[in-house]
């Protein structure tokens, strides 16, 4: 496993929500942000600066520039790196490889497709910080079984250098919020657009299904003219043709399809019916298992799908939730950890002797969120929180005050005022319509927004 790639194993912590959301007290729905959820790959940055070549005394170049674009490079061993890294996975994956050159095209076109999104996100100056990039390394950690300490330990097993992996998880996120700015908050949903959408969903035999789909995109830019659509009509039509006489789907996805999917052989994973893209929701549901689609013709291009399996999920969500209270202090160049933990003691000595826990976290804690409203963060899930807090949290009996510990976020005491089972299924119905008809016109507002980025970009290929 080279450096350049994270691995999905330890990278499946990563996601768009998370990343922009979590505040001091560790929570996803506050301000700062936080670990995403869904799986993805994150690479290592590249400079924009010229590169300088260095050359052994008989005068060998050790490496060589594969594309240049805009007033930044990508190198030949970036691109043999990702290359090695997704020839692996692909293997791991049993799905057939197309021919190297093919291949090493695709990759590259990723990688330029990177590089431009870095740059338009250090222009906007969208800077990633260290609590970020810590809050993320905390939940990867956390899903992977081990301690954040031990996080570079599991890193090297797979041969990763702990510093790349950083480096490489904070461009992840940066290309997120990017992503979050320019696609995702420009998609908006009124309060009616989304009681009519659920009505819709309520009468839709797919609104209680889950869909495995995995897609071919040919993509067509915004200004083509009609040569190019006929063009790229005539490539879809080739691949339909190609899949109908048997050609395995995954394969010709990794060599032909312009979506962000390619390379992980078209597959979108498993979908509820509301979040299908908005041209598939009567297309997928119509399928059978194992049954691939006609050509679609939608405003990014030529779409070709596959509905690999389906699934019922139906019934009510009953959710166990904690009510908490908690005082966060945060260590300074003035007070170091022990200073700010003997203030903790204090004022947990003070709580248990009868001190009003709320005036205390009004007057003291660092967690603007919950201490106007006397350090109370009302009734959620633990999940909701980071996983230190959630673990000192768990082990806490009603009304319990827990001793000083610290997080990313800095030094704690929390109490559990009581726990409940909760019947959240019309909250989470109406939350997560909000999600799926949003998702729904993400996958290809990004497609579009990304062809755009490409299109405007001074891009020279030198493979």
């Amino acid at each position: 496993m080279n450096s350049r790639t994270l691995p999905r194993l330890l990278f499946s912590a990563l996601t768009l929500s998370g990343a922009l959301g979590v505040s001091g007290v560790c929570r996803a729905d506050d301000d700062e942000p936080a670990p995403v959820r869904h799986s993805t790959e994150a690479a290592l940055p590249r400079s924009s600066a010229p590169v300088q070549r260095v050359h052994a005394t008989h005068g060998t170049e050790l490496d060589r520039i594969v594309a240049v674009v805009n007033d930044g490079v990508v190198l030949d061993s970036e691109l043999n790196a990702q290359v090695d890294e997704i020839t692996q996975r692909l293997k791991a994956q049993n799905v057939s490889l197309p021919p190297q050159s093919v291949l090493r095209e695709q990759v590259l076109e990723r990688l330029v497709l990177e590089t431009i999104q870095e740059q338009h996100a250090d222009r906007a100056g969208i800077a990633v910080s260290d609590e970020q990039v810590n809050a993320a390394l905390q939940d990867i950690a956390q899903r992977n079984k081990v301690s954040f300490d031990q996080l570079p330990e599991k890193l090297a097993s797979e041969g990763l250098v702990y510093a790349d992996y950083r480096k490489n998880l904070r461009r992840e996120i940066q290309r997120q919020l990017l992503r979050a700015r320019d696609v995702v908050q420009r998609i908006t949903i009124s309060p009616r657009e989304l009681d009519r959408y659920i009505e819709h969903q309520k009468a839709t035999a797919s609104a209680a299904n889950e869909y495995n789909v995995s897609h071919i995109l040919i993509a067509v830019a915004q200004d083509a003219n009609p040569g190019q659509m006929a063009a790229a009509r005539a490539k879809a039509a080739d691949v339909a043709a190609r899949l109908a006489k048997g050609e395995a789907f995954d394969q010709l996805a990794v060599s032909y399809s312009d979506s962000q999917t390619a390379l992980e052989g078209g597959a979108l994973g498993w979908l509820k019916g509301p979040a299908l893209p908005t041209f598939l929701a009567d297309v997928v549901p119509r399928m059978k298992a194992g049954e691939i689609s006609d050509v679609l013709q939608t405003g990014s291009g030529f779409h070709i799908v596959k509905l690999n399996d389906l699934r019922s999920t139906t019934g009510s969500q009953i959710i166990k939730q904690v009510h908490l209270r908690h005082i966060l202090l945060k260590t300074s160049e003035v007070q170091d950890d022990a200073t700010v933990r003997q203030k903790l003691n204090d004022m947990r000595t003070q709580i248990v002797g009868g001190a009003d826990f709320a005036v205390l976290a009004k007057a003291s804690s660092a967690d603007p969120g919950s201490a106007i409203e006397g350090g109370d963060l009302g009734w959620t899930t633990l999940d909701t929180f980071a996983p230190e807090f959630a673990r000192q949290a768990s082990e806490l009996k009603d009304n319990e005050l827990s001793e000083p510990f610290k997080t990313q976020f800095g030094w704690h005491i929390v109490q559990m005022l009581g726990r409940r089972d909760f019947d959240n299924t019309a909250t989470a119905e109406r939350e997560q319509a909000y999600q799926q008809l949003r998702e729904s016109r993400v996958d290809e507002a990004t497609d579009i927004w990304l062809q755009q980025l490409r299109d405007e970009a001074y891009v020279e290929l030198r493979l």
